[in-house]
């Protein structure tokens, strides 16, 4: 049966609206993940929208529960039943339908559509809802209706606001399979596992904790879909399901060891587990990275990583199981099987960051492990497996765990505020000050005209100091904000307007009375910053963008053109990770695994400037955001969107949403080129370009340079004399290998004992190949060469007799001229930075031999 299918047909028959799973990532600042079904329909129970049409819904909702309040990590792998992803299926009702009708349908879905076996479901519900009881009693016996306090059967969405008691539905496992001392109801044993939570919200509380009834009562109800397909399959861990067996199949053929259904197999569990998280936070763009959800997405992987370690991998595996996964899950989720590359190899090189200290990391957790005589372990050693190894804290409290033991938390904490704090003593600031806004807010929003005017009259609202507070007259430097403004405030990676006001004098001329070096928002409000003010509230002005906004709108175009090739070069899987659009450069970030080809580069310079050429004409449009999104616009993740949005769009080739300045028509850009590409973090790359009157002035730059070229050496064909310079470079490299070899020729060794040593200083000469030259004619061979090369030392050792193993002689002479190196037994080579110690070095060599 498939379960997910089922329900959400079963809903929709009975008059809901199926939604799509929503991003596990939300549009909720007090919510690290959405880690409920209720998550993307919270702005309707709140009352911050209205109830759509139909007033019903039913979802099957991905939810992570894996840092921030709600955090089952550190149980995964140890339960039949803990996740760090699992998929709740829920339905709601928005003012409709209320408790008859919820307890209803959830009857009729668990005994007629999945057909469980009545007699071992119970109830519980709120000690003070005896409407519920009431209910139930039609349903079920009265004494497998059992009343529970806040704790258990008392939902809320926050300290204030919707909230309501709850009813939930248990099944009962049998005694005969769970008969601990916590396998009563409400305990926390599994015989009696919870399967659905129906919440009754019918209160409102308030700041004082007063509950009053909400005049329109809703519904939210929660279920899993890992613990429903175990009882449905007659098992009693979801692990051994259909759901998760696949992928721990993989995870034996991997690691070759075989998986135990008890304490031995929770490293199998664990991973088949994580493998889930990993794969659909990366899928849904999430991105490694030292704190908030990228940091919890590392330690995620780490997590799995370090089981695999107990298993025996040494190289990365966890991105091996992708493709499992993404076979069971793809049909569902159609975007991993898009983006199944992309994820796969940015797991690849996470994992690879990770295997390169783990084992170290590990000898000194063993380490310290052994010497710890108590219950504590060293809170300076867990912060040096952190700060050093890349052992996230949760990961060395797993591990202690294993034993007994836990992390001296306290001093970890104390010593990762210290390291923060020097990091903040380091950092010279971006010299801001800390803004004061509290003069700002009692002001409504000023009108932004800059899509269509560069220049307009109109009053000065307020005026600021620098400290923001509020001054009626401005004699310096400040904000100004204008009634109406042509100024673009800095948004979209777009940097802010820079221009003039200008203020009317007795005798109607107009004068420059402020310069306007940047325009800000700050909330919501467009506010300029203005130097040399002469300015007072209340007047009449006349507010000039710069020119150089034109130079800007050709750059912000151009991004949106270089982010379509790249789309379409490297795949689907490219996302935008970050821009600046400024008048005379543009740098756009973007999810890619790894550094793009000269190739590449120049597929993607020679996409965006025939667009350029074909002087496509730019269209813009204000619509519904549903509507944009079926358009096919590409909205940046995690980005916040009224439900009216801006689209910006040239020919079938680009369309985004975007609240930035642009070209009426790609010709305007005039030309575009790539002036560098780079990394920026894992799985994150970088291009920067130039592209209008930069472009031309880049291009330019290179046109002066060869005929500067060509004038200097008398050449008017540069490639000719190019290819000319390298003819002459090879014969010259050819007459220096002659000599060389003549020298190795002159090379005598001196025999000792049946072992022929060659230990001399040769500078400016490719050692190594002299050392392979005298290894493939000298028997019984013992080289230890050394020379000096453009102020640096070259050291090479070899060897053809055992005992004597060149790898041991750069090790053991190569500090006498401030060097290292090393290598195997018949081949090593070094270096140092001492030149004048060469001769006492090689004095030191034949010393020892000769």
């Amino acid at each position: 049966m498939d379960i997910r299918k089922e329900f959400l047909n079963f809903f929709e028959k009975k008059g809901h609206k199926v939604y799509p799973s929503s991003p596990l990532v939300p549009d909720d600042p007090s919510l690290l993940f959405t880690n409920a079904g209720m998550v993307q329909f919270k702005p309707i129970f709140t009352g911050e929208k209205p109830a759509p049409t139909p007033p019903r819904a039913c979802s099957s909702q991905l939810c992570m529960r894996a840092g921030g309040k709600h955090n089952d990590l550190e149980n995964v792998g140890y339960t039949n039943r803990h996740h760090t992803l699992f998929e709740m299926l829920g339905n709601f009702s928005f003012g409709d339908y209320f408790k008859e009708k919820a307890i209803e349908y959830a009857w009729e879905f668990v005994t007629d559509v999945l057909n469980f076996d009545k007699s071992r479901l119970w109830i519980t519900i709120h000690e003070s809802d005896d409407e519920a009881g009431k209910i139930w009693e039609k349903y079920v016996p009265k004494n497998r209706i059992v009343k529970m306090g806040d704790k258990d059967n008392f939902w809320q969405m926050g300290d204030t606001g919707p909230c309501g008691p709850c009813s939930e539905i248990h099944y009962d496992q049998g005694a005969d399979k769970f008969n601990s001392p916590e396998d009563y109801l409400g305990g926390e044993g599994d015989r009696f596992l919870e399967i659905w939570n129906l919440v009754f919200m019918q209160y409102n509380r308030d700041e004082k904790g007063k509950l009053s009834p909400l005049p329109r009562p809703s519904i939210d109800t929660g279920m899993g879909l890992e613990r429903i397909t175990a009882i449905k399959e007659g098992v009693t861990s979801n692990y051994e399901t259909s759901i998760f067996n696949p992928v721990i199949n993989k995870v034996v053929e991997i690691t070759g060891k075989e998986y135990f259904t008890d304490s031995k197999g929770a490293s199998h569990r664990v991973i088949a587990d994580h493998i889930r998280a990993v794969t659909f936070l990366l899928a849904q763009g999430v991105r490694f990275d030292r704190e908030g959800r990228g940091y919890v997405l590392r330690r995620i992987l780490r997590r799995g990583v370090r089981h695999g370690y107990m298993l025996g991998m040494k190289e990365p595996f966890m991105y091996k199981i992708v493709d499992t996964l993404v076979q069971e899950m793809g049909h569902q989720y159609p975007y991993l099987i898009e983006k199944k590359e992309a994820v796969k190899n940015a797991m690849k090189m996470e994992e690879e960051r990770f295997f390169a200290t783990i084992d170290k990391g590990m000898e000194l957790f063993k380490e310290a492990l052994s010497k710890t005589a108590g219950d504590v372990f060293s809170g300076e050693i867990a912060f040096k497996l952190y700060d050093t190894y890349g052992f996230p804290l949760d990961l060395t409290q797993d591990m202690l765990r294993e034993v007994g033991k836990k992390v001296d938390v306290n001093t970890f904490e104390k010593l990762m505020q210290e390291q923060k704090t020097r990091a903040r003593a380091n950092w010279k600031g971006s010299g801001d000050k800390k803004i004061n806004l509290k003069d700002l807010v009692k002001y409504p929003v000023n009108k932004f005209v800059g899509y269509e005017k560069t220049e307009h009259k109109t009053k000065i609202k307020a005026l600021f100091d620098e400290d923001f507070n509020e001054v009626n007259e401005l004699n310096a430097n400040g904000w100004v904000m204008l009634e109406v403004t042509p100024f673009y405030a800095e948004s979209g990676g777009q940097v802010g307007d820079r221009g003039v006001i200008k203020c009317k004098m007795d005798n109607g001329e107009w004068r420059e009375c402020a310069k306007v070096i940047d325009t800000k928002k700050f909330e919501e409000k467009n506010l300029s910053r203005v130097v040399d003010a002469e300015l007072k509230a209340g007047d009449e002005v006349e507010a000039v963008v710069d020119e150089s906004r034109r130079e800007i709108a050709k750059h912000h175009s151009a991004t949106h053109l270089l982010q379509a090739a790249l789309r379409k070069v490297l795949g689907e899987h490219v996302t935008q990770a970050g821009s600046l659009v400024e008048a005379n450069r543009l740098r756009f970030d973007f999810t890619h695994p790894k550094a793009l080809s000269a190739e590449e580069l120049d597929k993607i310079e020679n996409m965006v400037n025939n667009v350029i050429a074909r002087g496509i004409e730019g269209e813009v449009a204000e619509m519904p955001i549903d509507e944009a999104k079926k358009a096919g616009a590409m909205a940046l993740f995690g980005e916040k969107y009224g439900d009216i949005v801006r689209v910006v769009k040239f020919g079938d080739f680009s369309i985004e949403l975007c609240g930035g300045t642009h070209v009426k028509n790609t010709s305007e850009i005039g030309s575009f080129y790539i002036t560098k590409e780079s990394g920026v973090s894992a799985g994150v790359r970088r291009i920067e370009a130039v592209a209008g009157i930069s472009a031309y002035k880049y291009a330019k730059a290179y046109r002066d340079m060869v005929e500067e070229i060509k004038a200097e050496n008398k050449a008017k064909d540069i490639k000719a004399f190019i290819e000319k310079q390298k003819d002459e470079i090879k014969k010259l490299k050819d007459e220096i290998k002659i000599l060389q070899k003549a020298a190795v020729k002159e090379i005598k060794p001196t025999e000792k004992d049946g072992i022929n040593f060659v230990i001399e200083r040769i500078d400016n000469a490719n050692l190594r190949e002299i050392a392979t030259d005298l290894k493939g004619k000298i028997d019984n061979l013992v080289a230890f060469l050394a020379g000096s090369n453009n102020g640096k030392v070259s050291i090479v050792a070899a060897s053809g007799v055992d005992g004597i193993k060149a790898g041991d002689l750069i090790k053991e002479f190569a500090p006498i001229v401030g060097g290292k190196g090393g290598g195997k037994r018949d081949f090593a080579q070094g270096g140092g930075k001492d030149a004048d110690k060469i001769d006492e070095m090689i004095e030191k060599v034949k010393e020892k031999f000769l």
